[in-house]
């Protein structure tokens, strides 16, 4: 089986304009999203195999986050920073780990939570949740395939699934 986590970074700081935007911390509604989403994961029993992270501030922020609920190392991947869908599930099916959480920013999240979901995503806010499940066990067949389930859990709405 291979699962599938997305994570939109949690909300960010705008009050610096002067800040390079891969440099933007969280705000204090990210700060509190982020261990509270990430605790919600974890009380599903997911622990996933490996966590991805962009490495804009923001985005390694929230991962820790997931990290210290999760019990996961964090790795570092320059390339999810302003990533296409098609660039975070290339990223995500190239580990060969059965189960992987990946924290990185939209429009490329929103596009890929929405494609794996069949339209049923259709937008992620910060710091949602989306999990996908394919009872598949190599991932070169499993992105060919719709998965065979899915949920998005946001700070603000709950869980919504589909399976």
């Amino acid at each position: 089986m291979i699962t599938l986590v997305l994570v939109r970074h949690a909300k960010s700081d705008w009050g610096d304009p002067g800040l390079d935007d891969h440099d933007r911390p969280l705000n204090d509604r990210g700060r509190r999203d982020a261990p509270r989403m990430a605790q919600r994961l974890a009380d599903t029993g997911f622990r996933p195999d490996l966590l991805l992270s962009s490495t804009a501030l923001r985005a390694r922020t929230t991962a820790q986050a997931f990290s210290g609920a999760l019990g996961a190392e964090v790795a570092l991947d320059p390339g999810l920073y302003g990533a296409s869908a098609d660039a975070i599930l290339a990223a995500a099916a190239a580990t060969r780990a059965a189960s992987v959480l990946v924290v990185a920013h939209d429009p490329g999240m929103t596009v890929l939570a929405g494609r794996l979901s069949g339209g049923g995503i259709g937008h992620m806010p910060t710091c949602a949740v989306a999990r996908f499940v394919w009872r598949q066990d190599d991932w070169d067949v499993a992105t060919a395939l719709d998965p065979d389930e899915w949920a998005l859990d946001t700070p603000s709405q709950g869980t919504a699934a589909e399976d």
